[in-house]
């Protein structure tokens, strides 16, 4: 069960960080994210609450209401890079999706992203129809760290926690994982390296070093992950 943003493909610093600058720029708004300020607000979860905390740092009024416009701009303008496929797989994806596949490895998607960019993204770094599951912002009220997205996707998978891995790429995502009760493995990028990712199966810097990723791998998860050593 893969995350999304920042697991699947380096969405943030060169994808939604810009898409938000532009979103800025377009409500005329004295505001622009550069790389080190836009890793520091990723400690908020979810686009539209990491603009209304920028705004209230600013003493705007309305806050909540000018980043809810903010974010329905940088979500269209966002979906727009995806569309023209921008943006592919981290390296290394590929190959894990086709050994998974080998195996018969039932695979499943768990995200906060909004469904609008988040399922022409998964066609272009997936593919059509790889995912039997997709768990999107649009159908949860709680984001991650809380585990409903997870939640809600074993219900629909009719699987249990306890045969499941999660991958993730940070620390609220890992705290999702672990939360619904799956063995979490974390493949960390430049913005989640220093995250504190106790309680992971396997951390790694990437799917394809110092050796590849694979479905055997991931299976040991299972067996690192205290709660579910007994399974």
């Amino acid at each position: 069960m893969f995350d999304v943003d920042g697991t699947l493909a380096d969405t943030e610093r060169d994808g939604h960080r810009i898409a938000f600058n532009d979103a800025f720029a377009a409500h005329r708004l004295d505001l622009c994210w550069d790389v080190e300020r836009y890793g520091e607000l990723l400690a908020i979860t979810g686009g539209r609450r990491r603009v209304a905390a920028a705004l209230r740092e600013r003493g705007v009024e309305d806050a909540d209401d000018l980043a809810a416009r903010v974010h329905r701009t940088k979500t269209a303008l966002f979906t727009e890079v995806v569309r023209r496929r921008e943006i592919g797989p981290r390296p290394g994806l590929p190959a894990l999706l086709d050994d998974l596949r080998a195996h018969g490895v039932r695979i499943a998607v768990a995200t906060t992203g909004r469904r609008a960019w988040v399922e022409p993204l998964l066609a272009h770094v997936l593919g059509e129809d790889t995912a039997e599951v997709v768990v999107c912002g649009d159908d949860v009220a709680a984001l991650k760290p809380d585990p409903e997205a997870y939640r809600t996707a074993l219900a629909r998978l009719d699987v249990d926690a306890a045969r499941t891995v999660a991958v993730e790429d940070s620390g609220p995502g890992l705290r999702a994982g672990l939360a619904a009760g799956l063995a979490t493995v974390v493949v960390t990028n430049d913005y989640t390296a220093d995250h504190d990712l106790t309680g992971a199966a396997i951390v790694r810097e990437s799917f394809d070093a110092p050796t590849p990723l694979t479905a055997a791998e991931l299976g040991t998860a299972l067996l690192r992950t205290p709660h579910l050593r007994a399974w």
